[in-house]
């Protein structure tokens, strides 16, 4: 087994600096030498077997259990350079189980109703502390939008609200449906800032219910209402809809229904806005490891999937813009927060949950900076003019909502207290 990782290992690590200890106690250098030095032993020989022949479930689930142990570097460190390389990381033994994954993505993303909300209380009905750990003082759980280098996440995510509320072109009184309202934070600053009267609907009860406290604690609960509805369920018409980071759980067989859905419930005169993570190459698979620990039912999809459901459902794509580091970014400062607090989430959970989220964070923000993952800005109408012809309309509307909201940080308390 020792002969056949190396040869492997060998063919495929071209670029970095790799050293692996295998379960036999003997150690082999991989890579050019370029670039920090990371070592990584295998405790067993049955977790070197398994990640040789599925590596993409099996590395992660090794790393968990503490059968893959990162000696030099992070695991980050470890993923970066096998998503680094030219080739994808996958030995030719494994392309047939990832074959059959694609076959039967459908059956995997098969988001009825009921199943949806078993997805969405996976993952999002967990501890509400433990998000409180890691992310910023409104709990944005999606990318930020990083207007310079050294821009903090708590303004990142300011801008990002700004910059989608820019491009929704929001006027006082006009009503808003924000599908997959999280924790409430977006649609409390178009209420606030905006003047908006904003519906957020949400399958969580950890988010509806903090959503929902939120509202009370701001005196809000008139022009901020949330609901635990699915977005097959709502009722009326709205002047804007704006969905972030929803549609990677609507699953791919079920597009037509969402883009269907959205156009009846958008008004003529309206405008809809999706953030969506997107991959910037072909259709693929969502990562196994990911489907079973993370985000069950979840996909991520390719441009080419996305526009022709927009154009089934007579819709109009009236702008596109692509993200391309801010998620890295984003979820470098997510990790950073999570390690630091590492003793709260193990006391919150266990060893092996840090570990696998350790290896979730980790391994999305390489995919963000390696890969081909991506953020898609979609904006969308019925008809054609309902939007300005240049888009310089967006610093424009920017710069009047940051003359608004310009304390609106101030407010909130820090994420962890």
């Amino acid at each position: 087994m020792d002969r056949l990782l190396c040869t492997f290992l060998r063919r495929f690590v071209r670029q970095g600096s790799l050293t692996v200890t295998t379960a036999g106690r003997r150690t082999y250098a991989f890579g050019d030498g370029s670039g920090p030095p990371v070592a990584v032993r295998f405790v067993s020989a049955e977790a070197q077997r398994s990640i040789l022949l599925d590596p993409e479930l099996r590395l992660g689930e090794a790393y968990m259990d503490g059968t893959f142990v990162v000696e030099q570097g992070t695991i980050g460190d470890v993923l970066a350079i096998l998503l680094r390389q030219e080739r994808i990381a996958v030995p030719r033994w494994a392309l047939p189980q990832r074959a059959l994954r694609y076959l039967f993505r459908r059956l995997q993303q098969l988001n009825l109703r009921t199943r949806s909300r078993q997805n969405v209380a996976h993952h999002y009905d967990l501890d509400g502390r433990l998000y409180q750990l890691f992310l910023d003082a409104d709990q944005q759980y999606s990318c930020a939008y990083f207007e310079t280098a050294d821009q903090s996440l708590e303004d990142a995510q300011l801008a990002k609200k700004r910059h989608l509320a820019a491009k929704l072109l929001i006027e006082p009184g006009a009503t808003v449906l924000d599908i997959g309202c999280g924790w409430g934070g977006l649609a409390l600053y178009l209420a606030e800032v905006a003047g908006a009267e904003v519906t957020g609907i949400t399958l969580s009860q950890e988010q509806y219910a903090r959503a929902q406290q939120r509202a009370i604690e701001r005196g809000r609960t008139r022009d901020a209402v949330f609901k635990l509805e699915d977005y097959r369920d709502v009722a009326g018409t709205f002047d804007r809809i704006v969905s972030v980071g929803m549609f990677e759980h609507v699953g791919v067989g079920f597009y037509d229904t969402f883009f269907a859905r959205c156009a009846e419930l958008l008004d003529e005169k309206g405008v809809f806005l999706l953030h969506t993570i997107g991959r910037s190459g072909t259709p693929g698979v969502t990562n196994p490891w990911i489907a079973k620990y993370i985000f069950p039912g979840g996909y991520i999809p390719a441009l080419s999937e996305v526009l022709p459901a927009i154009e089934r459902a007579r819709l109009t794509v009236t702008d596109v813009e692509i993200l391309q580091l801010h998620y890295a970014e984003t979820l470098k400062a997510w990790r950073e927060r999570f390690l630091a607090h590492r003793e709260d989430v193990e006391r919150l959970y266990d060893q092996r949950f840090v570990r696998m989220w350790e290896f979730y964070l980790a391994s999305s923000e390489m995919a963000f900076r390696e890969s081909d993952l991506v953020v898609f800005q979609i904006q969308i109408a019925k008809r054609k003019g309902v939007v300005p012809q240049t888009r310089d309309y967006i610093l424009r509307e920017e710069g009047r909502l940051r003359a608004l909201d310009g304390g609106y940080p101030s407010s909130l308390r820090l994420a962890g207290e």
